[in-house]
């Protein structure tokens, strides 16, 4: 992204500043003590898509001055979202450095393409976040209808998933989505948006690390210089000084080592592959004998799922992977990856049966 003219080339790119534009003094306020903090891109909402009516959904096209302002005083370069045209061309019109993609217009195939046909010929980053829920293709598609207009300057955002399960995130990251991405698009820059994932302060630096770790490009990271008094996502906001300090107590590891390094990392993972090659013969083989017992059941008139076969499947199996030090988490959706296999293969062949009886009678 340094060819863009962000950052100076070395990981993590930063972008920080408030959840939402508030006051013109508010702004200006957090924006000094993020230069202070190093931080050299401004972030703020201007346009709030909330789930709710009657909650705060921003201060609209009045904030573009006080972004205006925060560019001319402080030299920073200011980002905002667009989720509509209208949107896009008082942002264009005020000289917005940066644009971004909120995840609930990522969701919208026909709300992204009319933002990417009124942003043909424009050179400007665009940054997308993902979609609400963990779907690579729609993350992707999105993605690819910005780079079919022939836009060069295109990122991504992970700001994690809406779940209905407990969890102790707000969002929860489910990194193999964006592991997933990268791996389509190796080239492009993938930053992370812990504030979203988190929706909780002290989870921010963990979760940072977490994304330096996986080789993210960058971070963007909600920042007020008095959270507590913030209009929106308050637990979520981190004063600059802090950030800071997030900042320079990150570890950013290399992605490749050279000499005897190298080579050690080499071996290991030819040890994984190999280790990954019977796991999938394995596999295969319990595979063979679910279609056997999808036969049986076809023949024997009895359901799929049978439910206390499947309780004891997951009960066996999580007590066997904890004396393996293997998580109750992983273990679970580990077997229900399988089950999920399990039951796909054994509908078809019970559909196939009965499509060869149905040609049969005819």
């Amino acid at each position: 992204m340094h060819e863009w003219g962000l950052g100076n080339g070395k990981r993590p790119l930063v972008i920080a500043g408030p959840c939402s534009a508030e006051t013109s003094t508010r702004m200006m306020t957090t924006a000094n003590e993020l230069v202070s903090a190093g931080i050299s891109i401004f972030r703020a909402g201007l346009w709030k898509p909330r789930t709710r009516p009657g909650l705060f959904e921003g201060v609209g096209s009045k904030g573009l001055k006080w972004m205006q302002k925060v560019k001319s005083e402080t030299g920073m370069k200011v980002c905002t979202e667009v989720a509509n045209i209208k949107h896009l061309e008082a942002a264009l019109d005020a000289g917005i450095d940066i644009l971004w993609i909120g995840a609930r217009t990522t969701a919208n195939p026909f709300a992204v393409q009319e933002i990417v046909d009124a942003l043909k010929g424009v050179d400007i980053p665009v940054f997308i976040k993902n979609p609400i829920n963990p779907d690579a293709d729609l993350w992707t598609g999105a993605i690819e209808r910005f780079q079919g207009n022939g836009m060069c300057k295109i990122g991504a955002v992970h700001r994690g998933f809406s779940a209905y399960e407990n969890s102790m995130y707000r969002n929860p990251p489910m990194w193999q989505v964006p592991i997933e991405l990268k791996r389509r698009m190796p080239e492009l820059p993938l930053l992370c948006d812990p504030s979203h994932i988190a929706g909780n302060r002290e989870l921010l630096s963990g979760i940072s690390q977490k994304a330096m770790d996986l080789n993210f490009d960058g971070l963007m990271i909600e920042s007020h210089h008095n959270p507590d008094e913030a209009w929106s996502d308050k637990q979520q906001q981190i004063v600059p000084v802090d950030l800071y300090y997030l900042l320079q107590n990150l570890v950013i590891r290399q992605v490749n080592l050279a000499g005897d390094h190298g080579n050690t990392l080499e071996e290991l993972r030819s040890e994984i592959s190999f280790l990954d090659d019977e796991l999938l013969d394995i596999l295969q083989k319990r595979m063979e004998v679910v279609k056997s017992i999808g036969h049986f059941k076809k023949q024997n008139n009895m359901t799929i799922l049978q439910p206390k076969r499947w309780e004891e499947v997951i009960d066996t199996g999580v007590k066997n992977g904890e004396d393996r030090e293997l998580s109750h988490r992983f273990i679970n959706n580990l077997f229900k990856a399988i089950h999920d296999e399990s039951i796909s293969k054994q509908t078809n062949i019970m559909n196939a049966e009965e499509q060869d009886n149905k040609l049969n009678m005819e």
